[in-house]
């Protein structure tokens, strides 16, 4: 589905801001979540049937672990377990981990949870995370050296001879393409992995991407020769037609893939969580339409629509996610017309009133310098989406607003993590995947506080 096709379904539409005859159809009760009617998109190469509704296997539950009188967090892999069975017994069957997901527990943990089911009931994902090894100085056969370390280690870790969809994690970030041809042509690790595809350790080959447009671009033009198995974007219904004309253009980074027929595993899908947590404006004007349903699923049934889409990923940290989600898609009912409209006029409402685009994908973390980053962001967005951000003291809310503020900040984001501690190192600034100008963001969030302590302004 090309721009001008989106478009034209949106087209008479889009101005308007209600929608007749689209309520949902057939009801689904709340606590209704179906076993047995999984939606499946199939594997152009090998036929494999594959859940529309992907486990992101980022979010895992912690714990707090008790050891010998001192205190340390772990993944709560009792409750992982849970998670995996119920996904399983309900359809889905695709797992998408990292090396350092979890703080570098999640290919464990999920290891650890898939391994007690039969292998061919599931598809493991997993990536090439070897960005740290460049920037350092290190000699093409070190950077392959450290690579195959992490390669090495993602099988031990997920206790299989074989990895079902392997991605080259991130690419375009840092430099762009020169840090990709740093971590993966000059030292040989490109064709080292379709050597693996070849050998069958690898089933289907593909690279996540993250940053700079003509890296995807390059990238692309190898398709030829490296015959991509999936690649993998971000992809929602605001950075669709809003994501500007950089890697965050949904609708040409599908549209590229479409045109040579490679499958796209979508991620973000809630733009880090934004598109599950709508001012209540916008989120009452979408479960006016469908009032059984969540305001997040509109968003999955958006990326689900296009048929290009092998599989929408999700960190569901919780049950009742993971239930809601099924929901979605068991079976999914493709968005109308008038549905498409309405989350345009939706994206477009939001980006009038800007926040800050972060995903809390954690990649700046951990801060040297200790500061909660994304929480930080996530508290502001929160306010800016709950109308709890002022332009003046004259502002008639701004009482409740500086309030809503002020304490919620001071509960969410320790004192000793706030924004006020940021230097303006930029450390963080090229591990991005948004390129987000982080100390500039948190510089002017700190102002506000700043602002909003005095109230004099």
């Amino acid at each position: 589905m090309d721009r001008r096709q989106f478009l034209k379904i949106v087209g008479a539409g889009a101005a308007a801001t209600t929608l007749s005859g689209c309520a949902s159809k057939g009801g689904k009760a709340p606590a209704e979540v179906p076993a047995d009617k999984m939606t499946y998109r199939l594997n152009p190469k090998t036929g494999e049937k594959v859940s529309l509704l992907g486990y992101g296997c980022m979010r895992w539950p912690f714990i707090t672990a008790q050891d010998g009188g001192s205190s340390s967090e772990a993944i709560d892999q009792q409750a992982v377990n849970e998670l995996v069975d119920y996904a399983l017994a309900h359809g889905v069957n695709y797992f998408d981990t990292a090396p350092f997901y979890c703080r570098a527990l999640s290919e464990k943990a999920t290891g650890t949870a898939l391994k007690r089911h039969p292998r061919d009931s599931y598809y493991i994902a997993t990536k090439m995370s070897n960005m740290g090894v460049v920037g350092r100085g290190l000699s093409p056969k070190e950077t392959f050296d450290a690579s195959m370390q992490i390669y090495r280690n993602s099988f031990e870790s997920l206790q299989t001879d074989y990895i079902d969809y392997y991605l080259m994690h991130a690419v375009g970030t840092g430099s762009g393409l020169e840090a990709y041809r740093e971590r993966f042509e000059y030292n040989g690790l490109l064709d080292f992995l379709l050597a693996e595809r070849e050998a069958g350790r690898i089933r289907n080959l593909g690279f996540s991407f993250h940053g700079d447009i003509a890296t995807y671009d390059y990238l692309l033009s190898l398709h030829e020769k490296v015959h991509w198995d999936f690649v993998q974007i971000q992809f929602n219904y605001v950075d669709y037609t809003h994501g500007g004309g950089g890697k965050n253009n949904a609708q040409y980074l599908y549209s590229e893939l479409e045109k040579r027929g490679i499958p796209a595993v979508v991620m973000e899908p809630l733009l880090g969580g934004r598109l599950a947590g709508l001012s209540d404006h916008l989120g009452e004007r979408l479960q006016q339409h469908r009032p059984q349903e969540s305001v997040a699923s509109w968003a999955f049934r958006f990326a689900g629509t296009f048929p290009g889409v092998l599989t929408v990923l999700s960190g569901m940290t919780y049950m009742e996610h993971l239930q809601d989600n099924i929901r979605t898609y068991s079976p999914l009912d493709p968005c109308s017309g008038e549905e498409l409209a309405l989350l345009e006029n939706t994206a477009e409402l939001m980006t009038r009133y800007p926040t800050v685009p972060c995903t809390a994908c954690q990649y700046c973390m951990p801060c040297p310098y200790g500061i909660d980053i994304p929480g930080i962001f996530a508290h502001y967005n929160k306010c800016v989406n709950e109308g709890y951000v002022s332009a003046s003291s004259r502002d008639e809310n701004y009482r409740k607003a500086r309030r809503a503020f002020l304490v919620g900040y001071d509960r969410s984001v320790p004192l000793l993590r706030q924004a006020s501690h940021c230097i303006g190192c930029e450390r963080c600034v090229s591990h991005c995947p948004q390129g987000i100008k982080i100390p500039s963001q948190l510089h002017k969030i700190d102002h506000y506080v700043e602002k909003l302590k005095r109230g004099d302004w």
